[in-house]
């Protein structure tokens, strides 16, 4: 077949005969297709000899790569193509290598010469390429050649190269962590660019790398927080929370001294030394000794640039910008981050899930910020039951005596609700209003009394367990409630609803004396068949009427006594023999028995109803962590505020000796007309003097990107530059002419740049809104993609000139401006940001970049977050920040005894989406062979009772040379028994076995601290399992402990108020049965782990394999 024909075919044609050929295109995804011609028409276009068959049949292949096509199979035939001098063909085939060069190593280091020269190619994109390819080439071989690219691209003409050179450092991070040194003296480098295109990949190169090297970020804080307002979105997020956790560093809390609040900021930074002396002699001595709360100028900037960004249509960038406030902010200015979070709460459930989460903690603290927005957090009928929770959680927290009766009013609405679990924790709500709000508190136990009328027994029981609860505060005011709850015990049979009356009727057997031993007579008869936690409950109930009411109640307590002795659970045989030895005295009872009442009925502290979310304000808002209560993986911790301001000037930048300032009285002339308003706060010290060159140097670069973004193919790009910079030249020629004939003052420079930045930000605002309809309405990626490149490369042309030539750009634009169009702006501005506002009522996530398909990420953290998922599809690793050495691969089957097929495996940690009770196993075959590969599939397995497997779909064909990855489940019944079976090919069978590691048998579990310590109390006696060991001298740090530990075994970290004790939570696959784990460090070097699980067998295998980890 010839090229043409091929290429004819792929078009729809049909053959000589007429006949119609089907399934010919892959991208079609056609079923005829067989596999032995499969895609030898595109391989045929590829080794053809015109650029036009090339391109063709590269647009097709990257499609099919898009559909989520396997086009693997054609890397030998598209990197010959690499050295082609077609421009479009030479884009299409880097994109391609860029997702396969990671599976094709070997292939790919061939033509690793030619990426080195792509890496000088006069067109940006293909340098930029060039480099994200030999960056995804994962060999450690090739690292001295990465380092050396990533310099010279980091030094690049082109800011699209140098965003290109941030997203390969934590690449090559990744791949050797000893380069560390070299590479922060990249990010350094990249640190001091001020193009928005570079910011917020080298801030994401910066927190990957080195995030605990802050002296990095002092010079370029200022530029920074000038830039964030152009940076693209995800690259704001990630700046807003770098520049989140340096604030707590380098300035004063500004909640310290609320009292004696100083606003203007600017009276002490702009007034001489002199009038502050004076000022400072004047003051009263106590004054002077407590002097009043000044906010660092830099702190103000910070706040100030970052208050727009809260009308932005991304969620991500709002909910960063509120945690920013909510953790820096003085109380006064939190409350306009209320409004941007009740927004985001018309967007899409997973977004209100996050929002709400966070909302439920700024609430406890900060309750006044919501109340105006209290009919926001109704719940609709639609909402998710997360939602409604959340929704119930901020309405509780923003009860007060003022709209508790409009809150109740809609609790009683919900209670009718078909949701139980949303009726449940609306109970549960309602208790905790009565808790805090002490006159309605009568109100609300009423109502709950009249829900134990209702039909639905949990409704019911969850009403007692509350009751119970609120009884506790006034008891002896509610003795009919607890008679009305006891003849209910006939009724209720949700043994937490039973044992709550029955703990009610023990406590407060003296308002009810005949009532109570009728009840435990009751109970006596049905104690056999009662569940634990009640059988619990009768034990105490019998013990407190013997002590109170011995008479009528003895035979039934030594009754109830002897029937717990010979119990099935332990736990109640142990209860059993206590009490008998405490309330029945005898020769041998101990001096206890003395005491018997004061131990049993003894005054209880009503219990305080508090809310989940109040412990976790600890973690960052917005995190990972903060979300799941536990600390992730990759979490840094919020620092705290520092006691004394670090030094500021470590922010200044060094000004040429001919921009200084030489007087101040003209500069406070400019101040008196602020562009910001009073409320806001002014600008900080070096602003002006620093920040602004680069600010207004900015705005020709984003003219210039217009005027060039229309260019359609790259020589027109290439000449624009040059025109770019012979104009710069030119215009530094100017320049020089002016200096001979006059030398200009500072202060002019100055005044220039601060009248001139007001309207310049306008004019960026107004040029950045036309960027993106622009952005919205164009129809291909590749035009974007040029337009993009070639609005960085203008920019950074402008933006590569000196400071000099930036004044002078300000001096001569002052010249021309008149002096009435200042007050002329401020309307204009008004109306373009009512037009944004609209704009960004919707929120539409921008499309998710490609990922590359690497085993970099830590796959705990992966199930974690997919555990979370609120929607269908599964989270992309993405997401997490790659971490190296979690997983242990291995060998199912050698290439030796395998005849040229090796198998290795290993497990996933993630959840297998078939079966929930089966471990994910993720197998890797390789056909080492010069021969195809035909039929693999699983075959005779033979497993022990109970244990099941789901096998992976067979693999019609392996080609020689090739690796396949597939996933299989096995449910191995909580045991570490091998299962056995056969893999088969189309020629031969191999007997195999996999055996897991305890610590692969169980999933983690996320849950607060006095979660786990009640799960802890009822997992005792026996299924407690306590060993002593030693930690090594290079095992003392939390981190290395907790990394240890997860390695183990596949565990959450549970959050512990303790330095010295660390918990851990997980549950078995296949029974669900919890594992809870304590380490917990002694004096010196010594440790006791203790593990509480049902099944001892794990507990005492996965006790060896832990203290192994942590003492190896």
């Amino acid at each position: 077949m010839s090229a043409g024909q091929a290429y004819n075919e792929e078009k729809g044609g049909s053959s000589s005969l007429g006949e119609p050929e089907y399934g010919h295109d892959p991208a079609s995804g056609g079923i005829f297709s067989s596999d032995y011609k499969r895609h030898d028409d595109l391989k045929e276009m590829l080794d053809s000899n015109k650029d036009s068959l090339k391109l063709e049949a590269m647009k097709r292949i990257v499609a099919m790569i898009a559909r989520g096509k396997n086009a693997s199979d054609l890397f030998p035939a598209v990197v010959k193509n690499v050295a082609c001098k077609n421009i479009e063909v030479k884009k299409l085939v880097y994109v391609y290598l860029v997702r396969y060069a990671e599976e094709q190593q070997d292939l790919a280091l061939l033509s690793i010469s030619t990426f080195q020269r792509g890496l000088k190619d006069p067109n940006q994109l293909i340098r930029a390429s060039a480099l994200r390819v030999l960056s995804s080439i994962r060999v450690p071989i090739i690292v001295p050649i990465m380092m050396l690219a990533i310099k010279e691209a980091a030094s690049d003409m082109s800011p699209y190269v140098r965003k290109t050179a941030a997203h390969a450092i934590p690449k090559l991070y990744s791949l050797d962590s000893d380069q560390k040194d070299q590479l922060i003296e990249v990010i350094e480098k990249l640190l001091a660019d001020k193009t928005t295109l570079v910011a917020g990949s080298v801030v994401m190169a910066f927190e990957e790398v080195c995030p605990e090297r802050i002296d990095l970020i002092h010079k370029n804080y200022r530029k920074l927080c000038n830039l964030l307002i152009d940076v693209e979105e995800w690259g704001q997020v990630v700046i807003i929370n770098m520049l989140t956790r340096y604030a707590r560093t380098q300035f004063l809390s500004p909640t310290q001294n609320e009292s004696l609040l100083e606003e203007n900021a600017e009276k002490a930074f702009y007034g001489s030394e002199e009038e502050d002396a004076k000022d400072d002699k004047a003051e009263p001595a106590a004054l002077v000794k407590r002097k009043p709360y000044v906010m660092d100028p830099d702190h103000r900037l910070l706040l100030r640039n970052t208050k727009p960004l809260l009308q932005s249509r991304n969620a991500a960038v709002v909910m960063s910008v509120a945690q920013l406030y909510f953790h820096l902010a003085p109380k006064a200015e939190v409350g306009v981050i209320a409004k941007a979070s009740v927004r985001l709460l018309r967007s899409h459930s997973e977004v209100q899930y996050v929002v709400l989460q966070n909302v439920a903690t700024m609430s406890i603290k900060r309750r006044g910020m919501f109340e105006p927005y209290l009919k926001s957090f109704y719940i609709r009928s639609t909402d998710p039951t997360q939602i409604k929770i959340l929704k119930l959680e901020v309405l509780t927290n923003l009860a007060n005596e003022t709209n508790i009766s409009t809150i109740l009013r809609e609790f009683q609405t919900y209670i009718r609700s078909m949701d139980k679990d949303f009726v449940a924790a609306t109970i549960q709500a309602i208790g905790r209003c009565a808790t805090n709000i002490g006159k309605v508190r009568d109100t609300c136990l009423n109502g709950l009394v009249q829900l134990l009328s209702n039909r639905d027994e949990l409704v019911v029981a969850e009403s007692v367990v509350v009751i119970k609860k609120l009884l506790q505060m006034q008891p002896a005011q509610h003795g009919e409630i607890i008679k009305h709850m006891a003849k209910l015990t006939d009724n209720i049979q949700v043994p937490m609803a039973r044992a709550s009356i029955l703990w009610l009727i023990g406590e407060y057997c003296e308002h009810v004396p005949k009532i109570a031993p009728d009840v435990l007579r009751k109970m006596a008869k049905s104690f056999t068949s009662e569940e634990d936690i009640v059988k619990l409950q009768v034990i105490n109930l019998a013990a407190k009427l013997y002590l109170t009411n011995s008479k009528q109640s003895k035979l039934l307590t030594q009754y109830v006594l002897n029937l717990a002795k010979y119990d099935q659970n332990y736990d109640i045989r142990d209860r059993a023999r206590f009490i008998r030895q405490l309330i029945v005295p005898t020769e041998k009872s101990g001096a206890l028995s003395k005491y018997a009442k004061k131990l049993f009925l003894a005054q209880k502290p009503a219990p305080i109803l508090e809310s989940s979310f109040k412990d976790r304000d600890h973690f960052q808002l917005g995190s990972l962590s903060h979300l799941l209560n536990a600390k992730a993986v990759g979490y840094q911790e919020l620092p705290d505020w520092p006691s004394e301001a670090p030094d500021p000037s470590v922010r200044n930048v060094e000004v040429p000796e001919w921009t200084k300032c030489t007087s101040r009285e003209k500069r406070k002339e400019k101040v008196e007309k602020p562009f910001y308003s009073d409320s806001e706060g002014e600008s900080g010290p070096t602003e002006s003097a620093d920040s602004e060159p680069e600010s207004i140097s900015g705005s020709p670069s984003e003219s210039a990107s217009e005027s060039v973004s229309g260019s359609g193919s790259d020589e027109e790009e290439e000449e624009d530059e040059d025109e770019e910079e012979s104009g710069d030249q030119s215009d530094e020629k100017e320049e020089k002419q002016k200096k001979k004939r006059k030398e200009t003052p500072r202060k002019e420079t100055l005044d220039s740049a601060e009248s001139e930045e007001e309207e310049e930000e306008e004019e960026m605002g107004k040029k950045k809104s036309q960027l993106r309809e622009r952005k919205r309405d164009s129809e291909s990626s590749e035009e974007e993609e040029e337009e993009t490149v070639s609005e960085s490369s203008s920019s950074e042309s402008d933006s590569g000139s000196e400071a000099e030539e930036s004044h002078s750009e300000v001096e001569t634009k002052k010249k021309r401006m008149p002096p009435s169009s200042k007050p002329a702006v401020k309307p204009q501005k008004k109306g373009t940001k009512e037009i944004s506002l609209l704009d960004l009522d919707d929120f539409t996530p921008p499309p998710s970049q490609p990922v590359l398909s690497s085993p970099v990420v830590s796959t705990s953290l992966v199930t974690d977050l997919e555990g979370l998922t609120l929607t269908d599809t599964t989270l992309s690793p993405a997401m997490i920040s790659p971490v190296f050495g979690a997983v242990k691969t291995y060998e199912l089957l050698h290439r030796m005894t395998g005849e040229g097929l090796s198998v290795e495996y290993h497990f996933s940690r993630q959840p297998f989406a078939a079966d929930s009770r089966m471990v994910a196993v993720q197998i890797q075959i390789s056909n080492n062979t010069a021969t195809e590969v035909k039929n693999v599939h699983i075959n005779e397995p033979k497993l022990l009772s109970g244990m099941r497997i789901q096998e992976f779909k067979e693999i019609e064909s392996l080609p020689p040379g090739e690796t396949v990855n597939v996933v299989m489940g096995i449910d191995f019944c909580d045991s570490t028994q091998a299962a056995s079976f056969q893999l088969c090919t189309h020629t031969r069978q191999f007997y195999v076995s996999i055996q897991p590691p305890v610590g692969e048998l169980m999933a983690p579990v996320f849950m607060s601290e006095n979660e786990f310590k009640k799960e802890q109390g009822k997992l005792t006696g026996m299924s407690e399992i306590t060993e002593k060991l030693t930690l090594p001298e290079k095992w003392q740090s939390d981190h290395v402990i907790v990394q240890q530990v997860t390695a183990a075994a596949n565990v959450s970290r549970v959050p512990c108020g303790s330095d010295k004790e660390y918990r851990f939570a997980a549950k078995t696959v296949s029974s669900g049965s919890l594992i809870l784990i304590t380490l917990e460090k002694k004096a010196g070097n010594a440790a006791l782990l203790t593990i509480n699980s049902e099944k001892m067998l794990i507990g005492t295998m996965l006790v060896k394999d832990i203290i192994h980890s942590l003492t190896q």
